[in-house]
């Protein structure tokens, strides 16, 4: 099994590559597009989103418009350093442990995090309890199946310039373990699975795009995304 730290040396040493489009985390800058997507607008004057796993800030020019105060939160030395040069109030922390108050945040986003993390339990205990009431948990992360082994390890991280050894397939997410702890913590957490535009990715690695879109599909074999929001009696 990969171990934390070592996936957090990793993201150091690659902090150059963070903002480039065409970079080793170019995947994540599609993937925050993505997520962004499904944030709506804020429902009100000082509302917080709490960027659980931050890294460089890739999420700070898709919110910027929808009226957050955006806090990240990342392990890595780097990474909330180049979040803040791009708005974020960032600060360096464990995601099982975020030094923050509980009933804090309108917004708690898990984006590319959770399959990196070795308790899915604690690592949705800690988010849920940032949330205030009717607040929303927005996720993306892979599942734990085969196919998921396969596509986005085996073949992915054989793709240009895509770093190897990101991501250890004994920590892929098992889909009904999350839905299952996010509902005991006050979520009903729903996916949709979702995949890069085969003509855009292709595109991207012939070097004629520095984008690609993800778009959804009907299975969340693989990539998958999921919404929730915390319903009012458990945080009164």
């Amino acid at each position: 099994m990969c171990q934390p730290q070592a996936v957090t040396a990793l993201y150091d040493d690659l902090a150059a590559q963070w903002w480039r489009p065409r970079g080793a985390f170019a995947a994540l800058h599609w993937l925050a597009k993505a997520r962004a997507a499904l944030i709506p607008t804020a429902r009100r004057p000082g509302a917080v989103l709490v960027d659980l796993g931050c890294g460089g800030g890739l999420l700070a020019p898709h919110i910027s418009g929808k009226g957050y105060l955006h806090v990240g939160v990342d392990l890595s030395r780097e990474g909330p350093r180049l979040a803040a040069a791009h708005g974020v109030k960032a600060v360096q922390g464990d995601v099982l442990a975020v030094p923050l108050r509980p009933g804090c945040a309108d917004v708690v986003v898990l984006g590319e995090v959770l399959e990196h993390l070795a308790d899915l339990p604690r690592a949705v205990e800690a988010a849920c309890r940032l949330l205030r009431p009717d607040g929303l948990l927005v996720l993306d992360t892979l599942a734990d199946t085969a196919l998921s082994r396969f596509l986005a390890i085996t073949v992915a991280e054989r793709l240009p310039g895509v770093p190897r050894g990101v991501h250890d397939p004994d920590l892929l997410v098992d889909r009904e373990l999350l839905v299952r702890e996010c509902a005991r913590h006050g979520v009903r957490l729903r996916l949709r699975g979702i995949r890069p535009a085969v003509l855009d990715l292709l595109a991207w690695v012939a070097g004629a795009r520095d984008t690609v879109r993800m778009v959804r599909v009907p299975t969340t074999a693989v990539l998958f995304q999921g919404t929730g929001r915390l319903e009012n009696q458990w945080r009164q």
